[in-house]
C-alpha cells in the first residue's frame, strides 16, 4: 500500500453514544469519499444547510472542546478526537454523517475511532496527499501560556507542556514524532477535569454527559476512576491528541514543529489563523513518491491497539 496517496476509508462505520457536554445520544455514520473531497461533516438531522466543513476558520468555540459551524449556524462540536484519529491514520477523505450537533465522547480517548477506522478498512487511490509545510516561526501567546510552529525538515514534532498545582497532573511534558513514534498511549489517553471545577462546568451547561466512563477525575490527591491511569503521561499525551485533533483543521497534514505550554483548542486555532494570514508563511506541496522517503502517516497505528 502507498503512503503516499490519497486515502479513505473501504467501507461505512457506524458507531453510536453519549455527547459530553450535551448528554445526547448520538449516531454517526463514516462514509468514503473521492479524492481531494477532504473531511467534510453533514448534519443529517437537517433538511437544509446542513454541510460544515472542520477548518480553522470555522471553529466557534474552543471552551472544553473545538466547534465547528457553518454560515447557517449548523454547527458540530467536540470534533477533535475524532480529527485526531483520521490524522494518525492518514484519512485524507470522508463523509461525517451525524444526527446531533456533539461527536460522541465514546471512552474519552481516540482509542475506539482508530479501532473502528482500521477495522473498516483502507481504500487506496492513484492522487497524490498533500502537505503543509510551515517556512517561518510563528509564535501566539496568551499570559504564560504559548505555542509556536517552526519549520521541519520531514517529520511533525510537538513538543508539549502542562503545569497544574495539583499534585497528581503536576508538571507534565512530553514530546512524540507523529509520523514515526507509536502513538498508542496517545490515542488510548483520555480527557481529564478536576472535581472542583465540575459544578462550574455543569453551571455553564457543559459536561451534561460526563461520567468516570468517559473522564478522568482527579480529587486531591487521588484518581476516582477505580481502574487508574492508561499510562503515566495520560494528561499531556490527552492534550498532545487536542492538539494533532485541532491541527487537522488546516485541511492536511503538517510538516513543522510545535511546542506548546499550558495550551489548548483556542490557542491552537489561534496559531493557525496567525499562520494562514500570510501565505508567505506557509507553502502547500504536492507529495509523490518519487521525492519524499517518508510516509507522512503513523504506521503504528495501522496495527492493532491495544
Amino acid at each position: 500500500m502507498s503512503y503516499l496517496t490519497q486515502k479513505t476509508i473501504k467501507n461505512n462505520l457506524t458507531f453510536s453514544g453519549i455527547a459530553l457536554h450535551s448528554g445526547h445520544n448520538v449516531n454517526v455514520c463514516i462514509k468514503p469519499a473521492k479524492p481531494d473531497f477532504g473531511i467534510v461533516f453533514k448534519r443529517v438531522d437537517l433538511k437544509l444547510n446542513n454541510i460544515i466543513y472542520p477548518n480553522f476558520n470555522n471553529v466557534t468555540n474552543t471552551s472544553l472542546n473545538t466547534t465547528v459551524e457553518n454560515e447557517f449556524g449548523a454547527r458540530v462540536s467536540t470534533i477533535e478526537h475524532l480529527m485526531g484519529a483520521l490524522f494518525g491514520l492518514g484519512i485524507d477523505n470522508a463523509l461525517v454523517e451525524i444526527d446531533n450537533e456533539e461527536v460522541p465522547i465514546l471512552d474519552g480517548s481516540a482509542k475506539i475511532f482508530i479501532d473502528k477506522l482500521i477495522s473498516s478498512g483502507f481504500e487506496v487511490s492513484n492522487s497524490p496527499i498533500k502537505v503543509i509545510k510551515i517556512n517561518k516561526e510563528i509564535k501566539y501567546s496568551k499570559g504564560d501560556r504559548f505555542i509556536s510552529i517552526k519549520p521541519s525538515t520531514l517529520s511533525l514534532d510537538i513538543d508539549f507542556e502542562l503545569k497544574y498545582e495539583n499534585k497528581i497532573i503536576g508538571n507534565q511534558k512530553n514530546k512524540v514524532k507523529v509520523y514515526e513514534d507509536d502513538l498508542r498511549d496517545i490515542y488510548n489517553s483520555r480527557t481529564y477535569c478536576l472535581y472542583e471545577d465540575i459544578e462550574a462546568i455543569k453551571k455553564n451547561g457543559l459536561a451534561k454527559g460526563g461520567s468516570l466512563e468517559n473522564a478522568i477525575v482527579v480529587k486531591g490527591e487521588e484518581i476516582l476512576n477505580s481502574e487508574g491511569l492508561r499510562n503515566n503521561k495520560e494528561f499531556v499525551n490527552h492534550k498532545i491528541l487536542d492538539c494533532i485533533g485541532d491541527l487537522y483543521t488546516s485541511g492536511y497534514r503538517i510538516v513543522a514543529s510545535v511546542t506548546c505550554s499550558q495550551g489548548g483548542h483556542y490557542l491552537t486555532n489561534q496559531l493557525l489563523r496567525e499562520v494562514f494570514k500570510d501565505k508567505e508563511n506557509f507553502s502547500i506541496l504536492e507529495i509523490k513518491e518519487k521525492n519524499l522517503p517518508h510516509t507522512l502517516i503513523n504506521k503504528n497505528l495501522l496495527r492493532s491497539i491495544a
